[in-house]
């Protein structure tokens, strides 16, 4: 079992970043590809990043690529998404999600056992 929390959103301008923070409990956090989704009212939720278990490996939907940055520190096993130049679509509740068993598939919120209750981030124009 692992339990997630999400922090760090808020209102922020057109342009402005934000860093989200997931602190997880739990088994090993290490073993777990983090994800990030978010979801817009009316919008299915939308896949954003993932990282592997030791951090080596990253990816990115196309819509935050080179926007957006995943990163994790199992030391203190809590997983970021440093977002930057933001604009008011990336308006939506964000949420971070365990998959303790990785089949490669990271991109699909069903492959994810663990989520966290969602932060909003809203970005004024």
């Amino acid at each position: 079992q692992v339990q997630l929390v999400e922090s760090g959103g808020g209102l922020v301008q057109a342009g402005g970043s934000l860093r989200l923070s997931c602190a997880a409990s739990g088994r090993a956090f290490g073993a777990n590809v983090m994800g990030w989704f978010r979801q817009a009212p009316g919008k299915e939720r939308e896949f954003l990043s993932a990282i592997s278990g030791r951090g080596r490996s990253t990816y990115y939907a196309d819509s935050v690529k080179g926007r957006f940055t995943i990163s994790r520190d199992n030391a203190k096993n809590t997983a970021y998404l440093q977002m930057s130049s933001l604009k008011p679509e990336d308006t939506a509740v964000y949420y971070c999600a365990a998959d303790p068993n990785y089949r490669g598939i990271y991109y699909m919120a069903s492959e994810y056992d663990y989520w966290g209750q969602g932060t909003q981030v809203t970005v004024s124009s």
